[in-house]
């Protein structure tokens, strides 16, 4: 019996750079920054429809039309890092929270460490939102796309950087 997974890559344009969409033929499953493109080669395979859809929205999501995703995704990690990630996608659009809070919903209190660990290996930046935590006195901290990345993502839903590095949300 084959158990090799077809898996097909889709690079766009973004303002953060050249982005790399990866799925199967049914979940999306990882979006690499530029320069980190690492699972396939974009011209290995075409495009699966679940590509051109996530495309689309995070098209609309930096033209400020979109403030949730709907293609459905597929993480790969331990349970523990699932847990955590799971709980990114109840963090609303336009808020921030922090590692601790994470860890604190998890029932993990003293768990912000092993947070940070998970959010930072998350293999779906921005469609699960792990821009939105912040460092316990709101500052930009760790981020897999880069540190400017995060503060344009979180522009993106309302926010401003202040002096030392601080956010700011800018609405209501």
């Amino acid at each position: 019996m084959n158990n090799v997974t077809t898996v097909y890559a889709l690079e766009v344009a973004s303002p953060l750079g050249m982005l790399q969409l990866v799925s199967d033929a049914n979940y999306l499953v990882e979006l690499n920054w530029q320069g980190a493109h690492k699972r396939v080669n974009s011209a290995a395979k075409p495009a699966a429809a679940i590509l051109v859809a996530a495309a689309n929205e995070l098209s609309q999501f930096f033209d400020g039309e979109r403030r949730h995703f709907s293609v459905p995704v597929d993480p790969r990690g331990t349970d523990f890092q699932l847990r955590v990630w799971s709980e990114l996608q109840n963090v609303a659009w336009g808020t921030t929270c922090t590692y601790g809070d994470i860890a604190k919903r998890l029932g993990k209190p003293t768990g912000s460490r092993a947070v940070g660990s998970a959010v930072g290996r998350n293999p779906l930046p921005i469609f699960i939102p792990c821009h939105r935590v912040v460092g316990s006195n709101g500052s930009l901290t760790g981020f897999s796309g880069g540190l400017q990345n995060k503060g344009i993502l979180l522009g993106c839903e309302g926010h401003t950087n202040r002096p030392g590095g601080l956010m700011h949300l800018d609405r209501e």
